[in-house]
């Protein structure tokens, strides 16, 4: 059961031109064809960093990144963290607006926002394939990342419903390759365009 006004984003990030660094959107892709409820807003943000900081300001209770994150597992694994967030007092000088680097798009929202930011999940998977910033465009994911859309897709499908019925909850993965929280000294950091934790 849905709880009357809970608002959710699940939102893709990352650059369809860098290999895995596109799941985010890939997993946003494959929910056209098996949609979340109508309730939730589901996003491809790409590498829009700046709309997405603002969409995080717009009253949601939660909201789930769909990106991919380099932390040190098998290709494909899924994983499920939940960062800590910035409180937008930290620096004196303003997060770049820039480029899609989860970490500091929620900083720069942190930073714009009178209110708290919602609470933020990550659904990451671990790429095979990592572009330097410097390398050519390379588009299309690996085969591992490939089959972690489909898992991904099945779990929001677990997820989504439990954070309707209560934005609080601490869901798991529906088949759990891991599913971690990061606690305040594991800072995510940026990895091709994704979050990983130390």
């Amino acid at each position: 059961m849905t709880r009357s006004g809970t608002r959710l984003l699940v939102a893709g990030v990352g650059n369809i031109f860098l290999a895995d660094d596109a799941f985010g959107p890939e997993v946003i892709q494959a929910l056209d064809r098996r949609p979340l409820p109508p309730e939730v807003r589901v996003r491809d943000f790409g590498i829009r960093g700046l709309d997405l900081a603002y969409e995080l300001l717009d009253g949601y209770d939660t909201a789930v990144l769909v990106d991919a994150a380099a932390r040190g597992h098998r290709p494909g694994t899924l994983s499920l963290i939940e960062p800590e967030l910035p409180d937008g007092t930290a620096g004196a000088a303003p997060p770049e607006a820039h480029g899609m680097d989860p970490a500091k798009v929620l900083a720069l929202a942190a930073h714009l926002g009178d209110e708290p930011l919602p609470r933020v999940l990550v659904l990451a998977c671990e790429p095979e394939v990592r572009p330097r910033g410097d390398e050519d465009i390379t588009p299309g994911v690996s085969a591992p990342v490939r089959e972690a859309v489909d898992r991904a897709v099945a779990a929001l499908h677990t997820l989504v419903p439990e954070l309707l019925a209560d934005p609080a909850a601490t869901p798991s993965l529906s088949r759990p390759d891991e599913s971690a929280g990061l606690s305040a000294a594991e800072v995510p950091l940026p990895v091709a365009g994704g979050i990983e934790d130390r």
